[in-house]
C-alpha cells in the first residue's frame, strides 16, 4: 500500500510509532478501497483487508476506557448518570470531532467513487477509522498506550468542555422546560420544585429535590419525582426528566385524572 510518508506523518499525530504499520493502514482502509484493489489486481491475488473488524474492536476498547475513565471520575454519580456521559462520549457526534481534530481524513484509503462522493468528510467513515486506529493502537501496543491516546486526545478535552459549563460534568439538557411545555399542552398548571434535603460539606453538597406535578384543579400531587445531584439545577432537571419520562409512559391516565 502506498502512501508511506503520510503513515508516518498520521503516527506524528497520534503520538505513537506503530512496530505493525500494516495495523494502522488497515485502519484506514475503507471497504471501498479494498474493493477497488482486489478487482485491479493490486492484492497481488490475495485480499486486502478494510477496517471494519478493527472497528468492531475498537468501538469496545473505547467503551471500556470510557466507563473506566467516568467510573474513577465521578464516584458521586449513578449509573444513569454515568450511562448517559458515556453515550454522549463515544456518540457519532463527539466522535467525528475528535476524529476531524485529528485529520483522519486525510490519510484515509478510500475507492475512486467514495473519495469523488467526499468520503474524507463523511462523518461515519471518520468516525469508523477512528475506531479502528484505537483498535491498531490496542494490538500494536497494548491497553496502557491506547487509553492514555484516548484520554488525552477523545474523553479529557470534552470533560473539562463540558465541566467549565456544568458543575457536575453532565450535557445539559433542558428537561424544565420539556416539562413546562408538556403540562402546558395538557392545561395542567406549572410544576413545583422543593428542596427536600441537603448533605454534605460545602465543597461535596449533595442536594435532593422533588418534582411535583399537580391536577389542573389543584390538590395533592398527581405525581412526585425524586432526584439528587451536586447542585439544585442539576437535581431538578434530574427530576424533572423523570417526570417526563412518567408523563411519556403513562399518557391516558394523566389525562383522565381531572
Amino acid at each position: 500500500m502506498s502512501n508511506g510518508n503520510n503513515i508516518t506523518a498520521l503516527e506524528s499525530v497520534l503520538g505513537h510509532r506503530f512496530s505493525r504499520r500494516e495495523l494502522l493502514e488497515q485502519a484506514l482502509t475503507h471497504s471501498s478501497h479494498a474493493h477497488e484493489a482486489e478487482a485491479d489486481g493490486e492484492s497481488g491475488g490475495g485480499s486486502t483487508s478494510d477496517n471494519e473488524q478493527l472497528e468492531f474492536l475498537g468501538d469496545a476498547v473505547l467503551a471500556l476506557v470510557t466507563s473506566e475513565a467516568l467510573w474513577g471520575r465521578y464516584p458521586e454519580f449513578h449509573e444513569g448518570q454515568l450511562s448517559k456521559m458515556r453515550a454522549h462520549l463515544v456518540s457519532e457526534r463527539h466522535l467525528v470531532n475528535a476524529a476531524t481534530l485529528l485529520g483522519i481524513g486525510e490519510f484515509l484509503f478510500l475507492g475512486r467513487g467514495e473519495e469523488k462522493s467526499g468520503g474524507r468528510q463523511k462523518p461515519a467513515l471518520l468516525v469508523d477509522a477512528l475506531e479502528a486506529v484505537v483498535a491498531a493502537m490496542y494490538l500494536d501496543a497494548g491497553l496502557e498506550t491506547v487509553r492514555n491516546f484516548i484520554l488525552k486526545t477523545i474523553l479529557e478535552p470534552e470533560l473539562a468542555r463540558l465541566e467549565a459549563t456544568n458543575s457536575s460534568g453532565l450535557p445539559v439538557s433542558d428537561f424544565k422546560s420539556a416539562l413546562q411545555e408538556a403540562l402546558q399542552s395538557t392545561g395542567k398548571p406549572q410544576p413545583s420544585y422543593v428542596v427536600t434535603h441537603e448533605e454534605g460539606p460545602d465543597h461535596r453538597k449533595q442536594f435532593t429535590v422533588e418534582v411535583r406535578i399537580l391536577p389542573r384543579n389543584g390538590g395533592s400531587p398527581e405525581f412526585v419525582a425524586r432526584a439528587s445531584a451536586s447542585t439544585k439545577k442539576q437535581a431538578e432537571q434530574l427530576a424533572a426528566e423523570q417526570a417526563l419520562e412518567h408523563l411519556r409512559a403513562h399518557p391516558t391516565a394523566h389525562e383522565s385524572a381531572e
